[in-house]
Protein backbone atom coordinates (compact mmCIF):
# COMPACT_ATOMS: atom_id res chain seq x y z
CA UNK A 1 0.00 0.00 0.00
CA UNK A 2 1.53 3.34 -1.12
CA UNK A 3 0.27 6.59 0.42
CA UNK A 4 1.26 10.22 -0.14
CA UNK A 5 1.42 12.68 2.76
CA UNK A 6 -0.63 15.79 2.08
CA UNK A 7 -0.62 17.63 5.42
CA UNK A 8 2.75 19.16 6.40
CA UNK A 9 3.63 18.59 10.06
CA UNK A 10 1.17 15.72 10.58
CA UNK A 11 2.40 12.78 12.67
CA UNK A 12 3.20 9.63 10.74
CA UNK A 13 0.77 7.38 12.65
CA UNK A 14 -2.03 9.94 12.37
CA UNK A 15 -1.48 10.36 8.65
CA UNK A 16 -1.43 6.64 7.89
CA UNK A 17 -4.59 6.03 9.93
CA UNK A 18 -6.35 8.89 8.08
CA UNK A 19 -5.16 7.90 4.60
CA UNK A 20 -5.87 4.20 5.19
CA UNK A 21 -9.16 4.21 7.14
CA UNK A 22 -9.34 0.40 7.04
CA UNK A 23 -6.50 0.41 9.58
CA UNK A 24 -7.12 1.47 13.18
CA UNK A 25 -4.71 3.86 14.93
CA UNK A 26 -3.47 1.06 17.19
CA UNK A 27 -3.01 -1.26 14.20
CA UNK A 28 -0.99 1.44 12.43
CA UNK A 29 1.23 1.92 15.48
CA UNK A 30 1.89 -1.82 15.68
CA UNK A 31 2.82 -1.88 11.99
CA UNK A 32 5.21 1.03 12.51
CA UNK A 33 6.82 -0.69 15.51
CA UNK A 34 7.22 -3.85 13.43
CA UNK A 35 9.03 -1.88 10.70
CA UNK A 36 6.21 -2.41 8.19
CA UNK A 37 5.84 1.33 7.46
CA UNK A 38 8.52 3.32 5.66
CA UNK A 39 8.84 7.01 4.83
CA UNK A 40 10.58 7.75 1.56
CA UNK A 41 12.06 4.27 1.62
CA UNK A 42 13.40 4.20 5.16
CA UNK A 43 11.97 2.93 8.48
CA UNK A 44 10.06 5.59 10.35
CA UNK A 45 8.92 6.39 13.90
CA UNK A 46 5.27 6.88 14.73
CA UNK A 47 5.76 10.44 16.03
CA UNK A 48 7.72 11.71 13.03
CA UNK A 49 6.33 14.88 11.47
CA UNK A 50 5.75 14.59 7.71
CA UNK A 51 6.37 16.84 4.78
CA UNK A 52 3.85 17.23 1.99
CA UNK A 53 4.63 14.75 -0.75
CA UNK A 54 6.38 12.19 1.47
CA UNK A 55 5.86 8.67 0.14
CA UNK A 56 4.59 6.26 2.77
CA UNK A 57 4.76 2.52 2.16
CA UNK A 58 2.62 0.26 4.32
CA UNK A 59 3.12 -3.50 4.11
CA UNK A 60 0.78 -5.35 6.50
CA UNK A 61 1.99 -8.87 7.31
CA UNK A 62 0.28 -11.78 5.60
CA UNK A 63 -2.68 -13.15 7.54
CA UNK A 64 -1.75 -15.94 9.94
CA UNK A 65 -3.85 -18.91 11.03
CA UNK A 66 -6.17 -18.13 13.94
CA UNK A 67 -4.87 -21.20 15.75
CA UNK A 68 -1.23 -22.11 16.30
CA UNK A 69 0.09 -25.01 14.26
CA UNK A 70 2.53 -27.74 15.18
CA UNK A 71 6.19 -27.06 14.47
CA UNK A 72 9.19 -29.35 14.62
CA UNK A 73 10.91 -27.75 17.62
CA UNK A 74 13.05 -30.07 19.79
CA UNK A 75 11.63 -30.74 23.26
CA UNK A 76 13.48 -32.01 26.31
CA UNK A 77 10.66 -34.08 27.84
CA UNK A 78 11.41 -35.16 31.41
CA UNK A 79 8.01 -36.71 32.21
CA UNK A 80 5.01 -37.72 30.12
CA UNK A 81 1.90 -39.86 30.38
CA UNK A 82 -1.67 -39.77 29.03
CA UNK A 83 -2.59 -36.74 31.16
CA UNK A 84 0.43 -34.49 31.59
CA UNK A 85 3.74 -33.63 30.02
CA UNK A 86 6.66 -31.87 31.74
CA UNK A 87 9.25 -30.16 29.57
CA UNK A 88 12.65 -28.68 30.41
CA UNK A 89 12.30 -25.39 28.49
CA UNK A 90 15.51 -23.82 27.19
CA UNK A 91 16.31 -20.16 27.72
CA UNK A 92 14.97 -18.05 24.86
CA UNK A 93 11.92 -20.17 24.03
CA UNK A 94 8.60 -18.31 24.35
CA UNK A 95 5.84 -20.36 25.99
CA UNK A 96 2.85 -19.41 23.82
CA UNK A 97 2.07 -17.24 20.77
CA UNK A 98 1.73 -13.52 21.48
CA UNK A 99 2.31 -10.24 19.64
CA UNK A 100 5.87 -10.33 18.37
CA UNK A 101 6.07 -14.11 18.76
CA UNK A 102 3.35 -15.60 16.52
CA UNK A 103 5.06 -18.98 16.27
CA UNK A 104 8.22 -20.86 17.20
CA UNK A 105 6.88 -21.27 20.74
CA UNK A 106 6.59 -24.11 23.22
CA UNK A 107 2.91 -24.39 22.29
CA UNK A 108 3.81 -25.00 18.64
CA UNK A 109 6.21 -27.74 19.73
CA UNK A 110 3.61 -29.33 22.03
CA UNK A 111 1.00 -29.36 19.28
CA UNK A 112 3.44 -31.18 17.00
CA UNK A 113 4.15 -33.79 19.70
CA UNK A 114 0.73 -34.18 21.34
CA UNK A 115 -1.64 -33.28 18.52
CA UNK A 116 -5.09 -32.09 19.51
CA UNK A 117 -5.07 -33.93 22.83
CA UNK A 118 -3.89 -30.80 24.70
CA UNK A 119 -6.47 -29.23 27.00
CA UNK A 120 -8.48 -26.33 25.60
CA UNK A 121 -9.31 -24.52 28.84
CA UNK A 122 -6.77 -21.74 28.26
CA UNK A 123 -8.01 -20.96 24.75
CA UNK A 124 -6.77 -21.63 21.24
CA UNK A 125 -3.46 -19.77 21.64
CA UNK A 126 -2.45 -21.54 24.85
CA UNK A 127 -3.63 -25.15 24.59
CA UNK A 128 -2.39 -27.25 27.49
CA UNK A 129 -0.61 -24.39 29.25
CA UNK A 130 -1.27 -24.42 32.99
CA UNK A 131 1.43 -21.97 34.11
CA UNK A 132 4.16 -19.97 32.41
CA UNK A 133 7.81 -19.13 32.83
CA UNK A 134 9.52 -16.19 31.20
CA UNK A 135 11.13 -16.46 27.79
CA UNK A 136 14.61 -16.06 29.28
CA UNK A 137 13.99 -18.32 32.27
CA UNK A 138 14.92 -21.94 31.67
CA UNK A 139 13.55 -25.08 33.28
CA UNK A 140 10.49 -27.14 34.01
CA UNK A 141 6.99 -26.34 32.84
CA UNK A 142 3.98 -28.66 33.02
CA UNK A 143 1.21 -28.87 30.40
CA UNK A 144 -2.11 -30.69 30.51
CA UNK A 145 -3.17 -33.14 27.82
CA UNK A 146 -6.87 -32.97 28.67
CA UNK A 147 -9.32 -30.72 30.47
CA UNK A 148 -9.57 -33.02 33.51
CA UNK A 149 -5.83 -32.74 34.08
CA UNK A 150 -5.87 -29.00 33.46
CA UNK A 151 -8.58 -28.37 36.05
CA UNK A 152 -6.76 -30.48 38.64
CA UNK A 153 -3.39 -28.80 38.07
CA UNK A 154 -4.94 -25.32 38.02
CA UNK A 155 -6.53 -26.06 41.41
CA UNK A 156 -3.13 -27.09 42.75
CA UNK A 157 -1.63 -23.83 41.51
CA UNK A 158 -4.35 -21.96 43.32
CA UNK A 159 -3.93 -23.75 46.64
CA UNK A 160 -0.09 -23.82 46.29
CA UNK A 161 0.17 -27.61 46.40
CA UNK A 162 1.89 -27.57 43.00
CA UNK A 163 5.41 -26.82 44.25
CA UNK A 164 7.98 -25.08 42.05
CA UNK A 165 11.62 -24.75 43.03
CA UNK A 166 14.06 -22.50 41.18
CA UNK A 167 17.78 -21.83 41.34
CA UNK A 168 19.36 -18.49 40.56
CA UNK A 169 22.46 -16.40 41.04
CA UNK A 170 21.92 -12.97 42.58
CA UNK A 171 24.15 -9.94 42.86
CA UNK A 172 25.61 -9.25 46.28
CA UNK A 173 26.04 -11.37 49.37
CA UNK A 174 22.91 -12.54 51.20
CA UNK A 175 23.51 -12.02 54.94
CA UNK A 176 21.21 -14.81 56.14
CA UNK A 177 21.28 -18.46 55.13
CA UNK A 178 17.54 -18.54 54.36
CA UNK A 179 14.48 -16.37 54.52
CA UNK A 180 10.99 -15.53 53.27
CA UNK A 181 9.97 -12.54 51.18
CA UNK A 182 6.30 -11.75 51.76
CA UNK A 183 5.46 -8.66 49.71
CA UNK A 184 2.53 -7.98 47.34
CA UNK A 185 3.21 -7.59 43.62
CA UNK A 186 1.34 -5.53 41.05
CA UNK A 187 1.94 -3.48 37.92
CA UNK A 188 4.66 -0.86 38.20
CA UNK A 189 3.07 2.61 38.18
CA UNK A 190 6.03 4.09 36.28
CA UNK A 191 6.28 1.34 33.66
CA UNK A 192 3.25 -0.84 32.90
CA UNK A 193 5.45 -3.48 31.25
CA UNK A 194 7.11 -4.19 34.58
CA UNK A 195 5.93 -5.55 37.91
CA UNK A 196 6.78 -4.11 41.32
CA UNK A 197 6.31 -4.59 45.04
CA UNK A 198 3.36 -2.32 45.76
CA UNK A 199 0.27 -2.10 47.92
CA UNK A 200 -1.79 -0.62 45.08
CA UNK A 201 -3.76 -3.00 42.82
CA UNK A 202 -1.54 -5.88 43.88
CA UNK A 203 -1.85 -9.51 44.96
CA UNK A 204 -0.09 -11.37 47.79
CA UNK A 205 3.25 -12.90 46.85
CA UNK A 206 5.52 -15.13 48.94
CA UNK A 207 8.96 -16.45 47.99
CA UNK A 208 11.06 -18.67 50.25
CA UNK A 209 14.81 -18.79 49.62
CA UNK A 210 17.95 -20.46 50.89
CA UNK A 211 21.63 -20.05 50.11
CA UNK A 212 23.25 -22.81 48.05
CA UNK A 213 26.71 -21.21 47.84
CA UNK A 214 28.41 -17.85 48.30
CA UNK A 215 30.94 -16.24 45.96
CA UNK A 216 32.70 -12.86 45.95
CA UNK A 217 29.97 -10.39 45.03
CA UNK A 218 27.33 -13.02 44.22
CA UNK A 219 25.13 -15.67 45.87
CA UNK A 220 23.70 -18.90 44.47
CA UNK A 221 20.13 -19.33 45.77
CA UNK A 222 17.37 -21.92 45.75
CA UNK A 223 13.88 -20.37 45.74
CA UNK A 224 10.48 -21.93 46.40
CA UNK A 225 7.36 -20.20 45.12
CA UNK A 226 4.42 -20.09 47.51
CA UNK A 227 2.50 -17.98 44.97
CA UNK A 228 2.95 -17.50 41.25
CA UNK A 229 2.88 -13.83 40.36
CA UNK A 230 4.36 -12.53 37.12
CA UNK A 231 8.16 -12.12 37.46
CA UNK A 232 7.78 -12.91 41.18
CA UNK A 233 11.30 -14.14 42.00
CA UNK A 234 12.91 -11.44 39.89
CA UNK A 235 10.83 -8.66 41.47
CA UNK A 236 11.19 -9.93 45.05
CA UNK A 237 14.96 -10.33 44.91
CA UNK A 238 15.45 -6.96 43.19
CA UNK A 239 13.30 -5.39 45.92
CA UNK A 240 15.72 -6.89 48.46
CA UNK A 241 18.60 -5.18 46.59
CA UNK A 242 19.83 -8.55 45.33
CA UNK A 243 18.71 -8.60 41.68
CA UNK A 244 19.25 -11.76 39.66
CA UNK A 245 22.49 -11.80 37.70
CA UNK A 246 21.84 -10.75 34.10
CA UNK A 247 18.36 -9.35 34.74
CA UNK A 248 18.64 -6.05 32.89
CA UNK A 249 14.94 -5.28 33.46
CA UNK A 250 14.90 -5.37 37.27
CA UNK A 251 18.62 -5.38 38.03
CA UNK A 252 21.91 -4.02 36.77
CA UNK A 253 21.78 -2.54 33.28
CA UNK A 254 25.23 -3.69 32.22
CA UNK A 255 26.13 -7.33 31.43
CA UNK A 256 28.02 -9.19 34.15
CA UNK A 257 29.89 -12.47 33.73
CA UNK A 258 28.65 -12.63 30.15
CA UNK A 259 24.96 -12.73 31.19
CA UNK A 260 22.49 -10.47 29.34
CA UNK A 261 19.35 -12.23 30.62
CA UNK A 262 18.42 -13.58 34.03
CA UNK A 263 20.35 -16.51 35.50
CA UNK A 264 17.16 -18.26 36.68
CA UNK A 265 16.27 -21.93 36.25
CA UNK A 266 13.11 -23.84 37.26
CA UNK A 267 14.80 -26.98 38.58
CA UNK A 268 12.11 -29.00 40.38
CA UNK A 269 8.35 -29.40 40.16
CA UNK A 270 6.08 -31.44 42.45
CA UNK A 271 2.39 -32.10 41.82
CA UNK A 272 -0.40 -34.51 42.68
CA UNK A 273 -1.14 -36.56 39.60
CA UNK A 274 -4.66 -35.69 38.33
CA UNK A 275 -5.61 -39.33 37.73
CA UNK A 276 -3.61 -41.48 40.19
CA UNK A 277 -3.62 -38.89 43.02
CA UNK A 278 -0.03 -39.85 43.76
CA UNK A 279 2.56 -37.18 44.43
CA UNK A 280 5.05 -36.79 41.54
CA UNK A 281 8.36 -34.95 41.75
CA UNK A 282 10.27 -34.11 38.58
CA UNK A 283 13.68 -32.45 38.46
CA UNK A 284 16.33 -31.54 35.91
CA UNK A 285 19.97 -30.52 35.94
CA UNK A 286 21.36 -27.03 35.58
CA UNK A 287 21.70 -25.85 31.96
CA UNK A 288 25.08 -25.11 30.44
CA UNK A 289 24.75 -21.31 30.75
CA UNK A 290 24.15 -21.68 34.50
CA UNK A 291 27.09 -24.06 34.94
CA UNK A 292 29.29 -21.62 32.99
CA UNK A 293 28.34 -18.88 35.46
CA UNK A 294 29.14 -21.09 38.45
CA UNK A 295 32.49 -21.99 36.92
CA UNK A 296 33.35 -18.31 36.45
CA UNK A 297 32.27 -17.58 40.03
CA UNK A 298 34.41 -20.44 41.31
CA UNK A 299 37.40 -18.84 39.59
CA UNK A 300 36.77 -15.62 41.56
CA UNK A 301 37.39 -17.38 44.88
Amino acid sequence: MILTADRPGERLDTAVARLAPELSRSAVQKLIEAGAVTRNGRPARKNERLNAGDTLSVEPPAPRPAEPVGQDIPLDVVYEDEDVIVVNKPKGLVVHPAPGHPDGTLVNALIRRCGKSLSGINGELRPGIVHRIDKDTSGLIIAAKNDMAHRALAAQLKDHSLARTYECVVCGSMKEDSGTIDAPIGRCAADRKKMAVTEKNSRPAVTRWEVVARYPGYTHLRCRLETGRTHQIRVHLAWQNHPILGDEVYGHKKPELGMTSQCLHARELTFVHPRTKKRVTVSCGLPSYFEDVLRKLGELR
